[in-house]
């Protein structure tokens, strides 16, 4: 070889050694946010009031990642109240210092303090969210967490050309902080919301809302990555655009085969990344959401929410409002199911579905809404005249004072009892139609379920008719899962097993547990903590429809849970 190509050849490596250096800093990089706390004065429905905001926003900022990557959140709380975050979807691996529920990972951050969340992003990869996760401070606190592929991999479908956050709401005129305290004095339904909203904005069908609503701006033939958040307190909805078939590619921060449907049901906490190809002849047409309701009796805001797609260009408005997008009924399940059924993971080389297939922890959890005696000292405006309560298999969850991984961690006795039962305390027809009144009220405790490090755990999640049967959105923190299987009725362990999707069943963080039905969903227990199960429906995790899961340590030093970081607050 002569000089010139050996120096030719030198340069070539040393250029190869930067780029391949350079990549890995930008693909390791860490991410640093601000966020402060604060009360913010908005009006929407012709009333103003002041909530509680992150950096004045209302949805609050968008965190954009890489695969692979770090962030780092300071959170400043210049409120009056206590508070916490948490990043729904997010595993954070060996960390459930940063995971956020109050009394179970960490003590709230009080008025004047500050705390620092440390989030690592493995393999979650679409879109994601974060919300405070101290009482109904969610309700306004909320925002979305974007995940791109790593640096050099593309999106498993054609880069779309623009992508649009879409974030469902509630607004209340009233004071949101206030709900939960009201509603637990008389121990009836929280208060319903006013409206639903998109982007903040309840739309064009409230007066107040006209100028304010929000509009998406899209150019003929172009595709477009809706990015859709259910940050809704309180009911599941239906979400569907006016002449536009959407196509579903992911979930909960995870790819799923492409499913092309004219709406979406989505529950609280869930996720959604739909493509949506703009082919219509240009004009207004309406986004719309309203509620999916399953339980009987129950009472539920009957809005709709509406935004607007406008195509750019010349075109002749609608002489009326555009038209609304043809939605099911509050009621149909049928629909619901109809969508939901369709869910598969990608199951590619990129993208594998690794579903557990030997199973060595079983656990069987029913769900339930019950009711409560008054004492007779107060009147009750709940059901009966008793008050509301809900329960995993018939235990009420207890918010202890200290939090539960600082507990376990420093071994303070007193905290919890790690005796959290695998099965239902009672047997009986978990979904019939007349229920004996002796199952209406649940037993109360803090009680821990103690899974060891690696097992592989089948839960088989069971809605029951005791009072009132829902469609529950049950949330695990610290993992995702495989939902393998779903169906109405009782579960059946010796024939249901035999339809499970072993293949390729939808990753999910949060999965709804269809009314009068049931849920199987596997995973790894191989992320070391304490985490919370529990329903994302507000009302139902507050009268106590929760539980933890503590996973032991492994052997190794990386399978154990990281130290303690020093600003962790204080009780």
């Amino acid at each position: 070889m002569g000089s010139m190509e050996a120096f030719g050849s030198i340069i070539a490596t040393l250029l190869c050694f930067l780029f391949l250096a350079e990549a890995a800093a930008v693909q390791g990089r860490t991410h640093h946010h601000k966020f402060v706390v604060k009360s913010s004065s908005y009006s929407r429905l012709c009333a103003s009031k002041e909530m509680l905001t992150v950096n004045g926003k209302f949805p609050g900022p968008t965190l954009k990642v890489h695969r692979g990557d770090k962030m780092i959140v300071k959170v400043y709380n210049h409120a009056k109240t206590n508070i916490t975050l948490h990043w729904h979807g997010v595993k954070q691996r060996r960390n459930p210092w940063s995971d956020g529920p109050e009394y179970i990972t960490q003590c709230p951050i009080q008025p004047g303090k500050t705390y620092i969340y440390k989030i690592d992003f493995t393999d979650e990869e679409g879109t994601v969210w974060w919300h405070a996760h101290s009482g109904w401070a969610r309700a306004t606190i909320h925002g979305a967490i974007f995940i791109y592929p790593k640096l050099g991999y593309g999106y498993p479908f054609l880069k779309p050309f623009s992508e649009v956050p879409i974030i469902l709401g509630e607004w209340w005129k009233k004071d949101v902080m206030k709900i939960e305290s009201n509603a637990n004095r008389t121990g009836g339904e929280p208060i319903l919301s006013d409206s639903y909203t998109i982007n903040g904005q309840p739309g064009y069908l409230y007066p107040c809302s006209t100028k304010g609503t929000f509009r998406m701006k899209v150019k003929q033939g172009k595709t477009y990555l809706l990015r859709i958040i259910s940050a809704v307190m309180d009911e599941d909805l239906f979400f569907g655009i006016a002449h536009h078939k959407m196509t579903l590619v992911g979930k909960d921060g995870f790819y799923t085969k492409p499913i092309q449907t004219d709406y979406i049901m989505i529950t609280p906490g869930q996720s959604m990344d739909v493509l949506l190809e703009a082919n219509q002849p240009p004009s207004l047409y309406s986004m719309a959401a309203t509620a999916y309701s399953s339980a009987f009796g129950a009472g539920f805001d009957k809005t709709m929410t509406t935004a607007l797609v406008d195509y750019i260009g010349t075109y002749s408005s609608p002489i009326t409002s555009p038209l609304l997008p043809n939605l099911p009924p509050h009621n149909r399940t049928e629909a619901s199911t109809s969508f939901t059924k369709q869910l598969r993971s990608l199951g590619t080389k990129e993208h594998p579905a690794n579903v557990p297939l030997h199973v060595d922890t079983f656990l069987f959890f029913t769900v339930s809404v019950n009711l409560l005696n008054c004492t007779t000292n107060e009147t009750c405006t709940g059901p009966f005249g008793k008050r509301f309560a809900a329960s995993v298999n018939n235990i009420s969850f207890m918010t202890p004072s200290l939090d539960i991984l600082e507990a376990y961690y420093y071994k303070i006795p007193g905290v919890f009892e790690m005796d959290f039962p695998r099965n239902p305390p009672m047997e009986f027809n978990y979904t019939g139609d007349k229920l004996p009144d002796n199952l209406l009220t649940p037993s109360f405790g803090t009680k821990v379920m103690v899974l060891e490090y690696n097992a592989s755990v089948e839960l088989v999640l069971q809605g029951t008719n005791v009072l009132a049967s829902d469609n529950h959105p049950v949330h695990l923190h610290g993992y995702s899962f495989y939902v393998v299987g779903w169906g109405f009725g009782n579960f059946n362990p010796k024939e249901d097993p035999l339809r499970y999707n072993l293949v390729d069943p939808p990753q999910e963080t949060t999965v709804g547990v269809p009314q009068n039905g049931w849920v199987a969903i596997r995973f790894k227990a191989d992320n070391p903590g304490v985490w919370l199960l529990h329903c994302h429906i507000e009302r139902h995790t507050t009268w106590g429809m929760n539980m933890v899961f503590l996973v032991k340590n492994g052997e190794d030093p990386d399978t154990r849970i990281l130290k303690p970081p020093h600003d962790l607050p204080k009780c």
